[in-house]
């Protein structure tokens, strides 16, 4: 039996409507930062989150911005903004007697990955694990110093830029750290089988280090 429920998380002076999922008997949640212009409806992420479930951990799709916000652009790439957010969030669960035993991870997809990396360099955060998905991980570079929980940067191999940039952030980064590169993928890992192979080796990083 899995705890679904459609939640709306007072954030400064906006509500973010999410989804919470926590299976019964879970031990860890993981909380997922959207890439600019996407939403709790992100059809990859709810694939990934899935997968993730399937392995008894509870996931948290939410919206960044309200639908008012997201209508302008430069909001989406306010990654100090979607940082706030995402930590705000995270306090919100840690409040709540039904998650806040739980152990968390961030999963972070293109410039939501940034925010994911920057909320975990945070003590307040207590992150146990991190997942990029496509990450503009360069948007987080002052900030890779001070992440301590262990992070895998899933790239697709003819996304050349983004692994480039994830090639850095590897280096940069002082946690235990893992490149998985998708052979043959794009940005978006549409070929067959894709992102299946992300959903498998994400969902394994976080059994890892939350289950």
């Amino acid at each position: 039996m899995s705890e679904s429920n459609l939640v709306s998380i007072p954030v400064d002076d906006v509500e973010l409507e999410g989804k919470l999922v926590v299976p019964e008997g879970a031990n860890g949640l993981v909380v997922f930062a959207h890439g600019s212009g996407s939403s709790r409806k992100s059809p990859r992420n709810n694939y990934v989150a899935d997968v993730i479930r399937q392995r008894g951990l509870g996931t948290l799709l939410f919206d960044l911005l309200t639908e008012a916000e997201d209508q302008r652009r430069e909001n989406r790439f306010d990654i100090p903004l979607l940082t706030d957010r995402l930590v705000a969030v995270t306090e919100w669960l840690r409040d709540r007697p039904q998650t806040a035993p739980l152990r968390y991870g961030y999963f972070g997809s293109s410039t939501g990955a940034a925010s994911a990396l920057r909320g975990a360099a945070r003590d307040a955060t207590d992150i146990d694990a991190v997942v990029s998905r496509g990450g503009r991980v360069d948007l987080a570079t002052p900030f890779l110093e001070d992440v301590t929980a262990p992070v895998l940067l899933i790239v697709g191999g003819n996304d050349m830029q983004v692994l480039d940039l994830n090639r850095d952030a590897a280096d940069a980064l002082t946690c235990e750290t893992e490149l998985h590169v998708v052979e043959g993928a794009g940005h978006l890992f549409e070929g067959p089988g894709q992102l299946e192979e992300v959903a498998d080796v994400a969902a394994d990083w976080f059994e890892a280090n939350l289950g």
